[in-house]
């Protein structure tokens, strides 16, 4: 039996977890190097489209997120004054892709692929980085705080402000502040149902999910200065003096939130890079397209990344594979953005009247983009 080749990924979250399980699964011997000290353990929730169900089912796990994910009632997409602009009927969504949008706990998801890896693969608080990307006739080294580490396939999936990106592609400008910053928290359910979906308003958002366990995840987000954070320290308060005013049940829903608020400024790569490789080193998920939140599609291209690069046959194929289409679902997600961004009270006006005429057409349509998406069925995509 021929040896395991070597393989390293950079980076413990969704994306680098789902590349080393696909990596596993065809035969590289894998090594996953997490700077922090344990994998996430408090968090939010996910929304997974059927096009990253169908990666996951690669990854064998598709049946187990279907099962955890809670099920969803009725909902749409609001105003700000809880008029209706468009709903939707998930039911039709689920029979149009053979598969629902599965709402999980992001923590759970993480949990789900490292018990899938083997044992002694994840070595957790090992920062490491790339000090050369290989060549054809040399494998690509990493350096980490117990030394160097050669692999002939090096997958870096370190986020956002990725360093391998930028060693990789110095002249590239990286990522971009959106002019958004973003808020992630988990309520309880109160005793009458909630519709799921999202409420728009000047700027800003709030979009509502059920959690399994009688949780909802909450979200928001509003144009505002990067770096900044609430005055008094409590984002929970924060949340409320920006949308306390807002439709019902968005303000009985801020008021009962009792676990950690998380806010995050939010970043995209606006320029697409000149590839997702050079040398041994492929950059997936975030390092490689950060894009905006507003599609709900940043973790899905990222398992789907790592089902096509461990089923590509060179990291060109990787590229050519992969960068049409997430390049296509960031501007489609950044067209969406500049949506919401919109302030001016008649320019709002006309925006809600759009999205209620958008509404009427038959959402598998607009969905169709990002959801019609199946893996290889080969191994040299």
């Amino acid at each position: 039996m021929a040896a395991r080749r070597p393989a390293a990924v950079i980076g413990a979250g969704i994306g680098g977890l789902s590349a080393a399980l696909a990596l596993h699964q065809h035969g590289w011997e894998v090594t996953v190097f997490e700077r922090a000290a344990a994998l996430e353990a408090v968090g939010s929730g996910l929304g997974v489209a059927p096009n990253a169900l169908r990666a996951l089912d690669v990854l064998g796990v598709g049946n187990e997120v279907r099962t955890m994910a809670a099920r969803q009632g009725g909902g749409g997409l609001r105003s700000a004054s809880g008029r209706w602009l468009a709903r939707t009927d998930l039911a039709r969504i689920e029979q149009a892709f053979d598969d629902p949008v599965a709402v999980v706990p992001r923590p759970s998801l993480i949990g789900l692929l490292a018990d899938r890896l083997p044992s002694g693969v994840l070595r957790t608080s090992t920062p490491a980085r790339v000090v050369d990307a290989g060549s054809e006739e040399q494998p690509a080294r990493i350096r980490t705080g117990a030394g160097e580490f050669e692999a002939d396939l090096v997958v870096s999936a370190d986020g956002i402000h990725s360093a391998t990106r930028a060693a990789l592609f110095p002249r590239h400008p990286g990522p971009r502040y959106s002019g958004f910053t973003a808020w992630r928290t988990v309520v309880p359910s109160p005793t009458q149902p909630v519709p799921f979906g999202e409420t728009w308003g000047r700027g800003a958002l709030v979009g509502v999910a059920p959690l399994p366990d009688r949780r909802l995840y909450l979200y928001a987000a509003a144009l505002a200065p990067a770096g900044q954070t609430a005055p008094d320290g409590d984002e929970r308060l924060e949340l409320l003096r920006r949308f306390g005013r807002w439709c019902t049940p968005i303000p009985e829903l801020l008021a009962t939130a009792t676990t950690a608020v998380l806010r995050n400024d939010l970043y995209e790569i606006a320029k697409p890079l000149p590839a997702y490789h050079a040398g041994r080193v492929a950059l997936l998920g975030d390092a490689a397209h950060a894009m905006t939140p507003f599609l709900g599609q940043g973790a899905c291209q990222a398992v789907e990344d790592a089902v096509v690069l461990a089923r590509a046959r060179d990291l060109a194929s990787y590229t050519a594979a992969r960068q049409p289409r997430a390049t296509d679902i960031a501007n489609r997600s950044r067209r969406v953005a500049r949506a919401v961004a919109v302030r001016n009270r008649p320019a709002v006006l006309v925006r809600d009247l759009g999205l209620a005429l958008t509404g009427r057409l038959p959402l598998t349509r607009t969905a169709a983009p990002l959801y019609n998406w199946s893996p290889p069925s080969t191994d040299n995509a």
